[in-house]
């Protein structure tokens, strides 16, 4: 065999090689993003839910446990439809509560991070008053914003404020910050005014830790609510889903206490959900926390 048709069989030799990788069944990055990909994503953790609710039914009817120390499922679901009116006016107390301190904490935060970003001199003054009152325990001031505000709900709804309004802070701030500063100079280049520079620049690089902000500031408005009414107390029409916990602790109703707690754990799945949902369509299009791998 000649030198020249060495090489020839060397390159056909290489040819193959990487058509036979080029074939090989290893799952490609298009792959784990299909409908079957998808459709695990949710089995999966729906079919580890059912497991454990099997077992813990089988452990309380095998070592026959009374329910007022660990109610089986069904009894759960019983006291849940048995008591469904009660315990659905005391959820929608606590997720009034809940939202209406979501709300005053993003447009709080946003406000403030946008003055501190523009002003050092108002971060210097105001930022270590927002990390004082986030290292604060909420249930050690709650007596206090008890003393000073005119009702009780008034009182809950400032201390799951204070507990939401720091996230939503740092994280917008900090993503203020991290604007790029090439693209700064480029700004300052073509002589962008502050205003410009910041809605058309820093705003939109601060999206996604805004984002993210929200969607920890939605969990710990929530858990803020819950644990204020607890340090609080309401009863009557007012009573949120966390008296009604007490009451049933009380009262040794168990299965009611679980029931209120698979509302409050639902709940919660509820706003992460919506809360992701909202950061997905803002960021699908162009953000790279949200777009699919193309290799």
């Amino acid at each position: 065999m000649t030198a020249v048709e060495a090489e020839k069989h060397e390159g056909e030799m290489a040819r193959t090689s990487v058509q036979d990788l080029s074939t090989d069944e290893a799952p490609r990055p298009a792959e784990a993003g299909s409908a079957t990909g998808r459709w695990l994503r949710f089995l999966i953790p729906v079919l580890m839910l059912v497991g454990l609710i099997v077992v813990w039914q089988v452990y309380v009817m095998v070592y026959d446990v009374p329910h007022y120390i660990l109610p089986s499922p069904v009894r759960v679901a019983q006291a849940l439809a048995a008591d469904w009116p009660v315990l659905l006016s005391a959820l929608w107390v606590t997720l009034t509560i809940t939202l209406k301190a979501l709300v005053i904490a993003l447009v709080g935060g946003v406000a403030l991070a946008i003055l501190m970003a523009q002003s050092k001199w108002i971060e210097l003054a105001l930022y270590p008053y927002a990390v004082i009152l986030q290292v604060t325990p909420v249930v050690a001031i709650a007596p206090l914003i008890l003393i000073y505000t005119p009702t009780t709900q008034a009182a809950i709804l400032i201390c799951a404020w204070i507990v939401a309004f720091f996230p939503v802070l740092s994280n917008t701030t900090q993503g203020l910050r991290s604007t790029d500063h090439n693209l700064l100079n480029l700004f300052e280049l073509y002589r962008a005014s502050g205003w410009q520079t910041l809605v058309y620049l820093k705003l939109p690089n601060a999206l996604p830790f805004f984002l993210a902000g929200l969607r920890i500031a939605g969990g710990l408005a929530l858990i803020a609510a819950v644990v204020a009414e607890f340090a609080a107390g309401t009863a009557g029409g007012n009573a949120g889903l966390a008296f009604r916990l007490l009451e049933s602790q009380f009262r040794l109703n168990i299965p009611r206490l679980f029931a209120a707690l698979v509302l409050l754990s639902f709940t919660g799945v509820l706003i992460y959900a919506a809360t992701s949902l909202i950061s997905y369509l803002l960021l699908r299009k162009w953000h790279e926390s949200a777009l699919r791998r193309e290799n």
